[in-house]
């Protein structure tokens, strides 16, 4: 599989707080760059004042979101460059895409395997001048500082104002507001999945190498995504286990592709059996992470069942000198090869060495048993070795990924194959009419259409006749024996 990019969105109720966090050398162990699109915390504080306001002014339930916050995973070569540049420009890239403020920096995390950027930009923007509402007549607030609408009600029973009460006369400021409303547009869904296509062309142009470039996880794909493991994760263990059944399902999802089996059905088998599984699991039992582990594999025992059933399909043939395309069909070759080795090694050597196992029993057969064992365990570890080497094959010619490489193969040999039989109806239309018009054309699309048309009628013709001529004897016939 391709390697993909990492790109989350988180929000924060605490806008300062995360700043003072993500900027602070005494609480980051390996930070190595701050970059601050505003010269100061004004800004900030003042975002964070008015969303308070407004949060509290309108009773919302929840908390308080102040701005939102991006973890951008960099690949380990981004390490060799200037971390200052680096978290300038993609910082200044978002600032100048999206139009808004923002507070970044630049960390390893603490086994210096993730090398990542934080991204915190507001969902506001400052307006030119402060909106100043001004009371037309007198305003009322209650304890909660809920807007009322008589001075009735937040008087006690003494008839003065309830304390924690508020009155905004007439004439006077009752509302201020130094921002926009949210961007619509940044609370959209949409909008992470644009920044993660963003982000990811941004990466890779910094990235030489073709077979290290990300790419963006398409979730209608036939593989499953794996989890970012973060700092100190407790449930790190768990989560290995969880990457580690998602990755042996996706090894069968590259095997049944290039075995013949169809996009379309690899994902049904998905989404029926590991998704929606995967749902009524959570329905009936809570997030059980072992169940879920169990449910992907019983889906991955299906999909090999699948694989079992199909032939490979064989190798097409090509009349056209087409060097890329020759090129691919001993891709294809050499793929398929390799499926039928794991194979063979899965269904017919490890069943072998299973049953010898189960047979070899006895007081004095401890020798005999570790030996089998050890034969089994060789040949799971070339089973899994053979596995992971199916999309490194194709890497090798610079395809991501073996699904990127069947969808190209197969549109690859429609169009081939049209082209040869455009071709050969061109050519017996223009040989004819060769000794008139040397310079003859290629006939269009539907010239070629009827031209076959006409050869199919012709060849009916004369099948008609032989089957109406006398059989000759004196020969002995193929009778398929």
């Amino acid at each position: 599989m391709a390697r993909h990019s990492f790109i989350q969105m988180s929000k924060l109720s605490n806008v300062k707080g995360r700043i003072s966090y993500i900027s602070d050398p005494k609480r980051q162990e390996y930070l190595y760059a701050t970059f601050s699109t505003r010269e100061d915390m004004t800004f900030w504080n003042d975002l964070a004042k008015e969303c308070q306001e407004e949060f509290k002014r309108y009773g919302t339930e929840g908390k308080c979101i102040e701005a939102r916050e991006l973890i951008i995973a960099l690949p380990e070569e981004y390490t060799q460059f200037d971390p200052n540049r680096v978290l300038r420009e993609f910082t200044e890239q978002f600032k100048n895409r999206y139009d808004v403020e923002c507070v970044s920096a630049l960390h390893h995390n603490k086994t210096k395997k993730n090398y990542h950027i934080h991204l915190i930009f507001s969902e506001r923007r400052l307006l030119p001048e402060p909106d100043i509402k001004i009371a037309t007549r007198s305003v009322f607030y209650d304890e909660l500082g809920k807007r009322v609408r008589t001075k009735k009600e937040i008087t006690g029973e003494d008839g003065k104002i309830r304390e924690g009460c508020t009155v905004i006369n007439k004439g006077e400021a009752y509302e201020c507001h130094l921002f926009t409303v949210k961007d619509d547009a940044i609370k959209n869904e949409l909008f992470l999945e644009e920044a993660k296509h963003f982000y990811t062309t941004l990466i890779n142009r910094h990235v030489q190498d073709p077979e290290r470039r990300l790419k963006v996880f398409d979730p209608n794909s036939v593989y499953l995504p794996t989890k970012k493991i973060g700092k100190n994760n407790p449930k790190a263990a768990e989560i290995e286990a969880d990457n580690a059944a998602r990755q042996d399902w996706n090894r069968t999802a590259d095997m049944a592709l290039v075995s013949g089996i169809e996009e379309s059905k690899i994902i049904e088998i998905r989404n029926e059996h590991v998704y929606d599984e995967a749902t009524r699991s959570v329905q009936k039992h809570g997030w059980l992470p072992g169940l879920f582990r169990g449910i992907i594999q019983k889906a991955k025992e299906i999909l090999m069942g699948l694989i079992l059933e199909t032939e490979v399909p064989p190798k097409p043939t090509l009349s056209v000198d087409m060097a890329e395309y020759r090129e691919m069909q001993k891709l294809m070759v050499k793929v398929q090869d390799e499926a039928r080795a794991v194979k063979q090694l899965m269904h017919g050597e490890l069943p072998k060495l299973e049953k010898q196992l189960a047979e070899t029993t006895g007081l004095f057969k401890g020798k005999e048993r570790k030996a089998l064992q050890e034969k089994i365990a060789g040949v799971q570890q070339e089973i899994d070795r053979r596995m992971d080497r199916l999309p490194g094959i194709l890497k090798e010619d610079g395809y991501p990924d073996v699904q990127a490489f069947k969808r190209l193969y197969d549109e690859a040999t429609i169009l081939v194959e049209q082209y040869n039989r455009d071709l050969a109806a061109w050519e017996q239309q223009v040989n004819g009419k060769r000794k008139t018009k040397p310079q003859q054309k290629p006939p269009e699309r539907e010239s070629i259409r009827k031209k076959l048309r006409d050869l199919e009628v012709e060849a009916k013709r004369r099948n008609d006749a032989r089957r109406q001529e006398p059989r000759p004897r004196g020969h002995d016939y193929d009778r398929g024996r």
